[in-house]
């Protein structure tokens, strides 16, 4: 058990390094004035940790930018006071039973509140369909 928790932190350190270096510069370089209001650090990692394909955005709502799918996220983010778990699932949405696991995190800010999420998915549909376009991080 040992020797997993630090190939988890590696793993962690990685995920992170890659969400950093997957941003746009103006995002990563963004000073603290830019950040205030509400806006969110998005990763979303195909696969596992080890191997996985990481990608990440930073979402600014106050106007909609930083986010293929910006204006949407943020009306649904809205909608939800900033909490991701109450964002309503797609109606009719029918996923595939196909294991392709996904994981989604946000961390940032959203009307003065902190918001920090960590979620495991099957695959990317049923993502997509129980987040909304906060993840769709596709162009």
């Amino acid at each position: 058990m040992t020797k997993t928790l630090p190939a988890v932190r590696v793993g962690l350190l990685v995920s992170v390094a890659l969400l950093t270096a997957g941003a746009p510069p103006a995002a990563r370089a963004a000073p603290h004035e830019a950040r205030s209001g509400n806006w969110l650090r998005l990763g979303v990692t195909r696969g596992d940790a080890r191997s996985g394909d990481t990608r990440g955005v930073l979402l600014l709502c106050d106007p909609p930018q930083g986010h293929a799918h910006a204006v949407k996220a943020c009306e649904e983010l809205g909608a939800a006071g900033g909490d991701i778990d109450r964002i309503p699932p797609r109606p009719g949405a029918v996923c595939p039973m196909i294991y392709a696991p996904v994981a989604a995190s946000a961390y940032g800010e959203w009307d003065g509140h902190r918001v920090d999420y960590t979620h495991r998915f099957s695959n990317t549909c049923v993502l997509g369909a129980e987040t909304g376009a906060v993840f769709d991080l596709s162009s």
